[in-house]
């Protein structure tokens, strides 16, 4: 298989995903927001490649707009990797570990996707978290929660961005932290960049000015949290089932 095929077979499997994501979701119009916050793609980018009204985006990701049909959904994932390439398919590239490397499960302790987001300030809430540094908020699209030394010791970079699963708006939450510093730096070389850091096990002064100083330059929220672990997979869990609708 050439370069171009192997890129071109990328990007269709990548697509395959994307339009099956959107198309059977309870919620169309979130997980088309949260695909093209994840190609930092804007409404009026998506409009203009379309010909048609920015409002027409607008109303189908808030769901004022009748759900998207196949077609219309499979214009817009076309629109948003026509869009990346044109940028150096810099995310198309980032998604390539997950669709090609084996999974590095034992990182991980529990990953979930939610249908309807969560937001920084009600995640922090249920964890007993305290910010360490505010950042920019973006809707939370998920989680993960990861063991900090197993990932940083035993991943590549590539591998490392396996850990996000299919949405880099998630809360990244990493155990067994000593100064907060170690997840920072991993996060700072890789392309993807998630909504929100959670360092577990640690308290808001024992977090390393120098993992605070990454997270603001990476403009990523920082938390902490001493909540038990089992506790915070339970609750953000639960979330998705009785509070996403609040």
């Amino acid at each position: 298989m050439t370069s171009n095929e192997s890129s071109e077979n990328l990007r269709n499997r990548l697509a395959e995903k994307m339009a099956g994501d959107i198309t059977l979701s309870e919620k169309p119009g979130e997980s088309l927001k949260k695909w093209r916050s994840n190609f930092e793609i804007s409404q009026t980018d998506i409009a203009n490649y379309l010909k048609v009204s920015p409002s027409v985006i607008s109303d189908y990701e808030s769901g004022r707009r009748k759900s998207p049909g196949t077609l219309i959904v499979k214009k817009i994932v076309e629109c948003l990797l026509e869009i990346d390439m044109d940028r150096g398919s810099k995310k198309i590239h980032a998604y390539e570990s997950i669709l090609t490397l084996e999974s590095g499960t034992k990182s991980i302790y529990s990953t979930y996707e939610y249908t309807i987001p969560i937001q920084l300030a009600k995640l922090v809430n249920i964890i007993e978290g305290n910010i360490v540094y505010k950042g920019v908020e973006r809707p939370l699209y998920g989680f993960s929660v990861i063991d900090s030394q197993k990932a940083i010791l035993e991943l590549s970079s590539h591998e490392f961005q396996k850990l996000y699963g299919w949405s880099t708006d998630r809360a990244m939450i990493f155990t067994k932290v000593s100064t907060g510093k170690s997840p920072m730096v991993a996060i700072r070389v890789t392309n993807l960049k998630p909504g929100a850091v959670v360092l577990h096990g640690l308290r808001k002064e024992e977090v390393e000015p120098v993992a605070i100083k990454m997270a603001e330059v990476d403009r990523i929220p920082l938390v902490a949290t001493t909540m038990d672990l089992d506790q915070i997979i339970q609750l953000l869990r639960k979330y998705s089932q009785y509070y996403a609708r609040e």
